[in-house]
């Protein structure tokens, strides 16, 4: 095998490929990137037996073939060689990377001991690029990083019709983005849990693309894989098994509390008094007509307070929350303005963006987030 392509191209697609490599594979030959080059393309693949991956490129191939390479090690080449032609080229069970001045031997992994890939699933519908990578983002923080718990680890996607919901929550906060698509069959209906570090990666791999094709496998998303495709990439990822949290039950039909405070200062005020905020220790928040005030530490330990300006329409309320969970619904509703809607001290409070003060809070976005009970 022997081709030729600019270094850029061939350092984002290896870089885009090796992203999931397994950092402990079960078998040496998963830890190798597939280079397979035949008429003027040259196609990048990755697998695990959960996540695989997949990118065509153009290059100059002069001679067709197939090799299996170490795959981080090949990234770690391809991004520190100089802005020029690389040229790869096979010498029996070795492979020669060469690029201006700069040359690489790297043996080869059995290429014939590799797993063939999963096919893409069928095309169920697309979404803008841009749309679908900031709703996973805004969802996926919420979701659980405790292995013991693997459905909480995920994503869940639910689609009906035109509209596709997704929800992720670790128990301590759940999070809920609803964006329109366009399925590729009307009234389909689905819901399917996708592991979400694959689905946050994959969302934020696949922006440059005008659009995303999200691909089902069978009838039912639940029959084991999904698929995105996009810019010429594709990944597909396993599901994951186990009954998710019925989450829509847990948002309270009824507020005692609305308040509004600007975005911005809010997170900046939250930073600054959480300075002082021992570990496991919360940020104390109490609203009252036209003001908030942030408070943290207590005793003889560090403290600080500060207070904002802040529009309340109901009861005063004293509240206590996690501020790294506050700090990353703030964030995530990508909006001027913040709302946020209280029932009482002891449940779950939940979080909307609003373009300004005087504005409606739109439900497309919903954060919610458990207090931290206060002692005394």
């Amino acid at each position: 095998m022997k081709f030729r392509v600019e270094r850029d191209v061939l350092a984002d697609a290896v870089a885009w490929t090796a992203r999931s490599l397994p950092a402990r594979p079960a078998v040496p030959v998963l830890a190798g990137l597939l280079l397979e080059a035949a008429e003027g393309t040259l196609t990048l693949s990755s697998f695990d037996y959960e996540v695989s991956a997949r990118v065509g490129i153009d290059a100059e191939i002069e001679d067709a073939g197939r090799i299996l390479v170490s795959g981080r090690l090949l990234a770690d080449i391809c991004r520190s060689l100089p802005n020029r032609p690389v040229e790869v080229s096979t010498d029996g069970a070795k492979v020669a990377v060469v690029c201006g001045s700069a040359r690489f031997t790297l043996p080869t992994l059995p290429v014939e001991d590799y797993p063939a890939l999963p096919e893409m699933p069928t095309a169920a519908g697309s979404v803008a690029g841009d749309v679908f990578a900031a709703a996973v983002a805004q969802v996926a923080i919420a979701a659980g990083r405790d292995d013991t718990l693997p459905m909480l680890t995920g994503v869940r996607i639910e689609i009906e019709g035109d509209t596709v919901t997704l929800a992720a929550t670790d128990r301590y906060r759940l999070a809920v983005r609803e964006f329109l698509w366009k399925p590729d069959q009307p009234g389909l209906s689905s819901i399917a849990l996708v592991p979400a570090k694959t689905l946050n990666d994959t969302a934020k791999a696949l922006t440059s693309g005008d659009s995303i094709q999200i691909a089902l496998a069978g009838d039912k998303l639940g029959e084991g894989m999904i698929g995105f495709e996009g810019s010429g990439r594709r990944t597909t990822t396993r599901l994951l098994e186990g009954e998710f949290p019925k989450y829509r039950a847990l948002f309270p039909g009824e507020s005692a509390t609305v308040a509004t405070v600007e975005t911005a200062p809010f997170v900046d005020a939250v930073k600054r008094v959480s300075l002082v905020a021992e570990r496991n220790t919360p940020v104390r928040l109490s609203f009252s007509d036209g003001r908030l005030v942030l408070e943290a530490g207590s005793g003889d330990e560090a403290q600080a307070s500060e207070a904002l300006e802040a529009n309340l329409q109901g009861d005063e309320i004293s509240i206590a929350f996690n501020p790294a969970f506050l700090l990353d619904g703030l964030s995530a509703i990508d909006s001027p303005v913040a709302q946020l809607s209280f029932t009482t001290s002891t449940k779950p409070a939940v979080m909307t963006g609003k373009p300004d003060m005087d504005a409606e809070a739109t439900d497309e976005y919903r954060y919610l987030i458990m207090p931290v009970r206060l002692s005394g």
